[in-house]
């Protein structure tokens, strides 16, 4: 294959898939992929320092991906391929009014866009619990009450004639408690609509979306995008909704999994991968198609339904999604099929990252990378660096400077939080966690100075990489600041006439499963 032949390329990610899912990855698999930054070479500011904002929470909110980053898409874009990108989106919409779309997909790179702008949640599905800041809603409630219990005990003493209170007074705490009730039911009791809608590039077509059918319609869409863009080369990215809570599957697949509702939702998704497969076949696409199917970060093991996980398996690894960069969270599938180029059947064994991605996709299409952004992210504190790992030969060593604080202990997860906090109550530890974890990599067995001769060295050689690192750094907006990421509405996407939103121009000429 030469740098200009310009081959097809698929990009497949699902959402919290663990490493241990799948059939050819079993507990003593060797095979290493990490989750990580995908599109971009660096995302500029995308971090925070609140356990509240570690993702956009609002569609209406004024953060996003930096127009000034280069995406892969928008790198071969510029080589002439067709982009598109199918599914879940999730790096912000809009900066200054709703119609602004300034972090929309299209203004980084993609030609056609069909999907979620946001991501999915429990939110989606008006019969769930809700998933967004759940705990904070539960606050908002009980403060309200108290608030609006207030006028009414100030009626007691005025009837009582215990001593007079103006009716002004009253009114004024009345007033308080419908004003404070609003500021945040405005938001928040309106979630599903805000957050849950399907767009057409920058058109709107379902608010809120029909979240049973979105999968099967991001499906079709897929399809035609290949039949449309067949005669030249192109770029698909699918984004999976699959397998983030709530689980939601085609009628045909519930039940059809001996592992429940996950089972189900991993099923509904491999069917959608062999139709996409299945279609590059039909075309004859397959030998000049680079296919890659990831996961965004391991599985998330908190989601409970009663007493049943919700969340994936993984396998062997310590921890899941959201736990400062213990294996399970960060360890992610990695599989490939390029049939001219790669030996089918072939193993891996080396560490790679979907970091890797953004260089290999501009090598085998000839693009050009960017020169412009070493260094040039978020100055953050030193609980960023949850863990640093470093390559001698065939031993990696992995340290550990932040851990979060299991509950209850020895469970493995965060029960009860929703996701583990990155910081507050998280264990720092100096000297640092060290693992081999190409001997360990249940990261089982720490290491120190007493078993381990290379200790200081290795040490030694991590704070000097991490020093040397942070000097590069410059600072730069704050994407999830709190500003950025509270509900806006002048910013909230909207089919019709705020706050009256809501449409269905979408078909339901669906693919049909087995």
């Amino acid at each position: 294959m030469t740098r200009n032949a310009r081959p097809n390329i698929v990009l497949l990610m699902a959402d919290d898939l663990g490493v241990g899912d799948l059939c050819c990855y079993g507990n003593n698999s060797v095979s290493k992929d990490y989750g990580a930054n995908l599109l971009t070479p660096v995302n500029l500011g995308m971090v925070s320092p609140y356990n509240l904002n570690r993702a956009l929470t609002w569609l209406g909110g004024s953060g996003g991906l930096p127009t000034n980053e280069t995406t892969f898409a928008k790198l071969l874009q510029h080589r002439g391929y067709r982009t598109g990108l199918i599914g879940k989106w999730h790096l912000g919409l809009s900066c200054a009014s709703r119609n602004d779309h300034c972090y929309h997909p299209l203004n980084h790179g993609f030609h056609y866009f069909y999907g979620v702008p946001f991501g999915l949640l429990s939110d989606c599905q008006a019969s769930k619990t809700p998933e967004l800041h759940r705990w904070l809603r539960i606050k908002l409630w009980i403060s309200t009450v108290a608030i609006a219990l207030v006028p009414f005990l100030l009626l007691i003493p005025k009837f009582a004639r215990w001593f007079s209170v103006p009716w002004k007074v009253i009114f004024v705490f009345a007033l308080l408690a419908f004003l404070f009730f609003t500021s945040w039911y405005s938001s928040y009791g309106f979630t599903r609509r805000w957050n849950c809608i399907l767009m057409r590039n920058h058109e709107i077509i379902q608010q809120p979306m029909k979240e049973e059918k979105v999968a099967s319609l991001m499906l079709k869409e897929a399809l035609a995008f290949i039949e449309r863009v067949k005669r030249e080369p192109f770029l698909l990215f699918f984004s999976f909704l699959h397998v983030h809570t709530p689980l939601i599957s085609k009628e045909k697949f519930v039940g059809h999994s001996k592992y429940g509702r996950y089972g189900d939702n991993v099923e509904e998704m491999d069917w959608m991968v062999g139709k996409i497969l299945g279609a590059l076949d039909r075309e004859c696409l397959a030998n000049n198609t680079l296919v890659y199917f990831t996961s965004d970060n391991g599985g998330h093991l908190e989601p409970l339904d009663g007493a049943v996980q919700l969340g994936g398996w993984n396998g062997i690894y310590k921890g899941g999604k959201g736990m400062g960069g213990w294996e399970g969270g960060i360890r992610v599938p990695g599989i490939f099929r390029w049939p001219s180029v790669l030996e089918a059947g072939r193993v891996i064994n080396e560490p790679t990252s979907l970091m890797d991605i953004y260089p290999t996709l501009s090598y085998i299409g000839g693009g050009i990378l960017p020169q412009d952004r070493y260094g040039n992210i978020l100055k953050s504190p030193p609980r960023w660096y949850h863990n640093a790992t470093y390559f001698l030969g065939a031993t990696v060593w992995k340290a550990h400077y932040v851990t979060p604080k299991f509950y209850p202990d020895g469970t493995g997860a965060c029960s009860g939080s929703g996701i583990c906090s990155c910081s507050g109550d998280v264990t720092y530890h100096d000297p640092p966690l060290l693992f081999d974890i190409s001997r360990d990599p249940s990261e089982a067995f720490p290491l120190n100075p007493d078993n381990e001769p290379l200790f200081d060295s290795v040490i030694k050689k991590m704070e000097a990489a991490i020093k040397e690192h942070r000097r590069t750094l410059t600072p730069v907006p704050q994407q999830f600041s709190v500003f950025n990421t509270i509900w806006k509405p002048w910013l909230q996407p909207c089919c019709g006439t705020f706050p009256f939103c809501g449409c269905d121009k979408e078909d339901d000429i669906l693919p049909t499963a087995p």
